[in-house]
């Protein structure tokens, strides 16, 4: 008999939620700062409502991008 050295299941579990993670976390952070980006370009063209709906985006994205990295550190600890 041939021993197990690698569990390809649960291999390809961690390179995908890797790789979604990610990816994820990269784009809500892009989001965040675009938010940024607009509210500043907004507000310098005396558009208020526009600049406060993009830092709303920008701020709830970067909340996420928080949330995610607060969740991996629990789950990384208590496994």
């Amino acid at each position: 008999m041939i021993a197990t050295v690698v569990h390809t299941d649960e291999l390809l579990q961690t390179v995908a939620a890797a790789v979604v993670g990610g990816i994820g976390i990269t784009f809500a952070f892009s989001v965040g700062i675009w938010g940024a980006g607009q509210f500043t370009e907004l507000s310098r063209h005396e558009r208020p409502l526009a600049a406060m709906a993009a830092a709303l985006v920008g701020v709830f994205a970067l909340a996420c991008v928080v949330a995610a990295v607060v969740i991996g550190i629990i789950v990384m600890t208590h496994s």
